[in-house]
């Protein structure tokens, strides 16, 4: 019997990919289901859609109730959460190694320190600094995994994934995908992993 798994689509600038990032590991691990993590770039797919950068904010009011409704969640969830002072950032220095190592069983591990280091510390992560020390702390060579993201490789594998999951009906992160089912938003979460769990 094939193991049940879903595709977990996000982008590190997303605050509530990050809500996702910190929970799927524990709730996949729960029933069975294997995580595949697929990194993206929101900006491309917003771009072909017609707005200069996130949904968010095109409307005040619907930003000022995503920060509101991002504490809210974390709450509920009992996940550390501060309120960035840039949004969204960039990302795409990790998003390539994430790109890079998505099958290495560590890939979680990096996704939910990186996701931390914005919506919780607060911090740059697109840097070659701010990535040997996520690297390191995961006792991984920093400058060898780096320098492998920065491949012409890497950077096209990143674009090509891209426009593969805008090809696939993507339009915002998180999204999971269970065969061609898509579900969008940290609040389908659950509902994806019971669908791969229906599947087997």
């Amino acid at each position: 019997m094939n193991t049940p798994h879903i595709e977990f689509w996000f982008d590190f600038g997303s605050p509530y990919s990050h809500l996702s990032a910190q929970r799927i590991d524990a709730l996949a691990r729960e029933r069975g289901v294997r995580v595949i993590w697929r990194a993206m770039l929101l900006g491309p797919i917003f771009r072909n859609a017609g707005w200069s950068g996130s949904p968010f904010q095109q409307q005040p009011a619907k930003l000022a109730y995503m920060w509101t409704d991002l504490a809210r969640q974390s709450a509920k969830y009992g996940l550390p959460w501060t309120h960035p002072s840039a949004f969204p950032r960039s990302s795409l220095l990790p998003a390539r190694i994430a790109t890079a190592f998505c099958d290495e069983s560590w890939i979680g591990q990096f996704c939910a320190k990186v996701f931390a280091l914005n919506f919780v510390h607060d911090t740059e992560i697109d840097s070659v600094d701010a990535m040997q020390g996520v690297l390191h702390d995961l006792g991984l060579p920093a400058d060898t995994a780096i320098a492998r993201a920065q491949t012409p490789e890497i950077k096209q594998a990143l674009r090509d994934r891209t426009a593969l999951g805008e090809q696939r009906g993507l339009f915002g992160a998180p999204s999971f995908l269970v065969g061609d089912a898509l579900f969008w938003g940290n609040d389908r979460l659950e509902d994806a992993l019971d669908a791969a769990c229906d599947q087997t």
